[in-house]
């Protein structure tokens, strides 16, 4: 009996003495998995190099790099979280985060952010990721959207080159796509596979938010105004100007491309990472360049839905982990994660790095529209995913299509919509 009292006792104080030790039971480091959505291969080396880097400095805290995917990260998220299994280190993207938030999956970081980092982010940026009283995230990249032209369609055209000094207006980008069409050519191809994001984002330009929060914190969805400019516009270059092909309007950017080195279109909006795959597959004599997203009644403002890092609630070592986060976010190293994107980084410091100042492939353009980069209207909205999916997106297809008219889009998300939120908010 004496035995039996004395074993268990000493198996008790070795679990007692695992506890204290951060969960080291057997005295070996912590493991932290971090699982990363890069795909580009020089994101992914600069995501390992850093990864390496870190474990070669502290050899108590060992991060295991996990490879992920954009393509079903919500649901694999989903069942991660509700198995128990998630990553300790989560790489996501803002508007992704909310229902994670909402739902106690993510780890509040407002008492664990180190002050030089909450300082180097604007604020902003930081409200990509605030949900309630909480910071569910660290947004490091963005991408604004911008104008890929092909440079000798408008030098020959004689069309004004527009610069973030002096953009076009919406009016005028109708009607220099106008300009550039032709039998058997466009002005500008719209790729709008997922057209949700893309209008919502590039209407903040124009007034428009769609979403409205009343004083008792619900959502409601109001199509004002300045919700029409950007869809109007499209809508018209496809329906009445013909500067823009139906064609384009299921297609995803990368399915344009072709069409833009071939001189079918001259114009393309994208994100501003396309860059990387025009340096890869543009043919040598294809002479392109950047431009600004018109501007509207709020100028150059548009929505982004930064890139974030988040901690799993159920980490066990969310100091460690904010720590290596911190070194991830250095701004030399948001500023090599940036390149390998081909991305803006959140932070000030970083954002000074003379290599995103440079004429060459665009980045000063891009650098230049930085500070008027706002939360996407959708950010912190409970449900979105959901309306997205469900009405925001056939919506929209239906309406660029000329299925429906301005009336029936407005009716449809307004309607539809808010019976969708309404299940989110009770």
């Amino acid at each position: 009996m004496r035995t039996r009292i004395t074993t268990a006792l000493v198996v008790l104080l070795l679990l007692l003495a695992g506890c204290s030790s951060g969960g080291r039971t057997d005295g070996g480091p912590i493991t932290l998995r971090f699982q990363s959505l890069t795909w580009q291969d020089e994101s992914v080396a600069a995501n390992k190099e850093l990864v390496e880097e870190w474990n070669a400095a502290h050899p108590d805290v060992k991060v295991e790099y996990v490879q992920g995917s954009w393509d079903s990260v919500h649901d694999q998220l989903l069942t991660s979280f509700e198995g128990g299994e998630a990553p300790d280190i989560i790489h996501d993207a803002s508007d992704d985060l909310a229902d994670f938030a909402y739902g106690g999956h993510l780890a509040d970081l407002t008492g664990l952010l180190p002050a030089r980092l909450k300082a180097d982010i604007p604020r902003s940026s930081w409200a990509t990721a605030a949900f309630g009283r909480g910071i569910y995230g660290v947004p490091f990249l963005q991408e604004p959207r911008v104008l890929i032209a092909d440079a000798d369609r408008l030098r020959a055209a004689k069309v004004r080159i527009p610069t973030p000094e002096r953009p076009w207006s919406w009016t005028e980008f109708r009607q220099v796509a106008k300009r550039l069409s032709g039998p058997g050519r466009y002005g500008v191809a719209w790729p709008l596979k997922e057209p949700v994001s893309a209008t919502l984002n590039l209407s903040l330009s124009t007034g428009g938010r769609l979403f409205h929060r009343g004083a008792d914190g619900k959502v409601t969805v109001r199509f004002t105004p300045g919700d029409a400019v950007v869809p109007r516009t499209i809508h018209d270059q496809v329906a009445v100007d013909r500067s823009a092909p139906a064609s384009t309007l299921g297609s995803s950017g990368s399915d344009t491309l072709p069409g833009l080195f071939g001189g079918r279109y001259a114009m393309v909006p994208l994100g501003f990472s396309y860059r990387q795959q025009i340096v890869q597959q543009a043919p040598e004599d294809f002479r392109w360049t950047v431009l600004p997203a018109p501007a509207g009644a709020d100028g150059l403002t548009q929505g982004v839905s930064p890139q974030t890092l988040s901690v799993s609630a159920d980490c066990p070592h969310k100091k460690e982990a904010v720590a290596f986060l911190d070194f991830l976010l250095r701004p030399k190293n948001m500023v090599r994660l940036a390149l390998g994107d081909w991305m803006l980084p959140t932070g000030t410091q970083a954002l000074k790095d003379p290599a995103l100042h440079t004429r060459k492939h665009g980045w000063a353009t891009g650098t230049a529209l930085a500070a008027r980069l706002r939360p996407a209207p959708a950010q912190s909205v409970r449900g979105y995913p959901e309306w997205k999916d469900k009405v925001a997106t056939p919506a929209y297809q239906e309406y660029y299509s000329g299925a429906t008219d301005l009336a029936g889009l407005r009716a449809r998300l307004e309607k539809d919509g808010n019976l969708v939120l309404a299940r989110y908010q009770r």
